[in-house]
C-alpha cells in the first residue's frame, strides 16, 4: 500500500521507521528518479540508528560506509556506473558477505552483480511530496 510523504522530514521519518523493522543483514533496493528522496530515506535510517554526521549521496564514491554500534551500513549509488562489470572492480561481493544493511540506489545499473533484495522501496514525486511503495522480496538476507 503506497504511503504519502508530504516533505523531506516525512521521508526521513519513514527511513527512521525502517531502522526498527529491517533485519541487521538485509539488502534494500531504492528505486526512483533523481530527487525522489532516496538519500533522505537513508539519512532517516541512519539518524534513527544514532548517526549524527553528514549523510550525502555516494554518487561519486559509489558507496558510503557507516559503522554504528558495531553494525555496518552501506549506502550505494550506482547512477554513474557505465556497466555492471565495474562493480567487480570495487569488490562488490565482499560487501554482502558480512552482516550489514545495504541500501542500493539505481540497482538496475548493477544487474547481474547484486544480490536479490529483501525489500524494494520505490519513491516517486507526487506534487510537492513523495509516494513510497515498499515490497518485500524473497532475498537471501532474512533473519
Amino acid at each position: 500500500m503506497p504511503i504519502f510523504l508530504p516533505d523531506t522530514d516525512a521521508t526521513e521519518q519513514f527511513g527512521g521507521e525502517l531502522f526498527h523493522s529491517l533485519s541487521p543483514k538485509c539488502v534494500v533496493y531504492l528505486e526512483g528518479d533523481l530527487g525522489a528522496g532516496k538519500t533522505s530515506l537513508v539519512r532517516g535510517y541512519l539518524r534513527a540508528a544514532g548517526y549524527s554526521g553528514t549523510v550525502k549521496s555516494p554518487t561519486y564514491n559509489l558507496v558510503e560506509e557507516y559503522t554504528i554500534n558495531n553494525q555496518k551500513i552501506y549506502h550505494f549509488d550506482l547512477y554513474r556506473l557505465n556497466s555492471p562489470e565495474e562493480l567487480e572492480w570495487i569488490g562488490i561481493s565482499d560487501y554482502f558477505q558480512q552482516d550489514c544493511v545495504s541500501f542500493i540506489e539505481w540497482p538496475d545499473k548493477g544487474s547481474g552483480f547484486l544480490p536479490k533484495p529483501d525489500k524494494v522501496i520505490r519513491l516517486s514525486t507526487q506534487g510537492a511530496g513523495r509516494l513510497a511503495e515498499m515490497t518485500a522480496c524473497d532475498g537471501h538476507h532474512k533473519k
